[in-house]
């Protein structure tokens, strides 16, 4: 089941059969996508993560960093990656909905013999990706943001086909072995993108989440990634209109599918647009309130509303 849904994100992210796992969650897979690339380039001794990276991303690389006493350098524009084994990077900034430049950053890593793992848990579903196409190796990601999945939604892990059996993580489970029930042998693990897979997965989430990426799928990423550019473009229009500050890309082809407003009583905002108005958003520290637009469920009329009842508590 864990490969069954998987494939189904060749769809979203442009992986071929057999290259893509459903399974567990985000915090554990990159933990295994760290130490997968580490056995890749076992005579480097450096991981490369942004100070201001998504917290997860940053905690699990310090973790795996003291345990094994390794170095963690922050990613700069100039940053050296010679002795690096790896660069954990969100492809979209969590906060600003800013798109990096994926084929560029991975080509510059890969002429310097690092590795890259491509976090994807605001990109897939939400912009056109094909891993392939960009170069990517390695890539994990979630299905509760843009692939319609919900809190508690199953993760994934991406591993390119001629990668799959050379790989090493550091969790050895039951689904990983190739023959599951001769229990009395050692570990020795399938050849191809299972041996990522831990103990018995999850089927009722992982049949949740097999439906929600296949709606994705029918809709199709090139229709889906249009109305996300139409309607972030509209939400920075209507910020204008209100007098409002954001730090979005304004151009549709650099920005994800969420808007970060800035005002110093964030928190504050997020609050009561929740308790007098039902609009959901999310605080971004240190003055961010975040609106994520899901371009199959979020309406322009969606927008034009949580943005004129923000501006109404700002001014009021």
């Amino acid at each position: 089941m864990p490969r069954k849904v998987g494939d189904r994100m060749g769809l979203i992210i442009g992986s071929r059969p057999g290259e893509v796992a459903v399974h567990d969650n985000t915090t554990l897979n990159i933990y295994q996508g760290v130490h997968i690339a580490l056995g890749l380039r076992p005579d480097r001794k450096v991981i490369v993560v942004a100070a201001d990276e998504f917290p997860t991303d940053r905690f699990v690389v310090e973790g795996i960093a003291h345990d094994l006493g390794l170095t963690v350098r922050p990613l700069t524009a100039d940053v050296d990656l010679s002795d690096v084994a790896v660069v954990v990077r969100s492809v979209i900034d969590y906060r600003t909905a800013e798109l990096c430049d994926v084929a560029g950053f991975t080509a510059q890593a890969r002429a310097q013999g690092a590795m890259v793992l491509w976090d994807l848990s605001h990109t897939a579903g939400a912009i056109e990706f094909d891993v392939h196409a960009l170069g990517v190796e390695l890539a994990v990601g979630c299905s509760y943001k843009f692939l319609n999945g919900g809190p508690g939604a199953p993760a994934w892990t991406f591993v390119a086909q001629q990668l799959q059996s050379h790989i090493q993580q550091p969790i050895k489970g039951w689904f990983a072995q190739k023959d599951q029930f001769a229990m009395e042998k050692p570990f020795a693990p399938h050849d191809d993108i299972r041996r990522v897979l831990l103990g018995t997965p999850n089927m009722l989430s992982l049949v949740a989440a097999e439906e929600g990426i296949a709606l994705s799928g029918r809709a199709g990423m090139p229709a889906i990634a249009k109305k996300g550019q139409a309607l972030t473009k509209f939400g920075i229009d209507v910020i204008d209109h209100f007098g409002l500050t954001t730090s979005t890309p304004r151009d549709a082809t650099k920005r994800g599918c969420h808007l970060a407003v800035h005002h110093p009583n964030a928190p504050q905002l997020v609050k009561d647009l929740a308790a007098q108005f039902k609009v959901i958003a999310d605080v971004r520290p240190p003055d961010i309130v975040r609106l994520g637009l899901s371009p199959l469920t979020t309406r322009f009329t969606d927008i034009w509303d949580g943005l004129e009842k923000l501006s109404r508590l700002i001014n009021q």
